[in-house]
Order: C-alpha cells, then structure tokens, then sequence
C-alpha cells in the first residue's frame, strides 16, 4: 500500500486548494458537487455515492462565475 497525502484548505464562499503529492489545485464546492482544473464529482442525492469524472478547466470557470454572481446578486 503506498503513502497518501491529501489536505484541502478552505479559502472561504465553497472556494478552497486541494493539496496532495502530485500538487496543488483548486476547487469549488456547490450543492451540485465539487468542480476542480483536475475532476468534478456531482452528488447522486444517495448518502455515500457520487459521480466523479476527469475535469476540464472549462467547467471550472463557468461554475467559478455562477458561484460569484450569485454571492454578489444576492439571488
């Protein structure tokens, strides 16, 4: 079994950095899931079971953008 490292740390509004031994990213957590430059995963609504994927940096950026708005709209 080889060694693990994994620390996130919280920056505040769902926004943190992921840090393990292959580097540093970061990530956006919603109600919908977690979207990083690395993966996204999206929550079934069954405890325990999500959906996880290779991400893209595009889909990061547009769920950055709608967590802004809605932080400074106040929707």
């Amino acid at each position: 079994m080889g060694f693990r490292f994994q620390k996130r740390i919280k920056l505040g509004g769902g926004l943190g950095l992921n840090i393990s031994k292959s580097g540093i990213s970061p990530s956006l957590r919603t109600k919908m899931g977690t979207f990083s430059s690395k993966k996204y995963s999206v929550k079934t609504g069954v405890p325990g079971v999500q959906y996880q994927s290779s991400g893209c940096m595009l889909i990061f950026a547009f769920a950055g953008i709608i967590t802004f708005l809605i932080y400074t709209l106040k929707f």
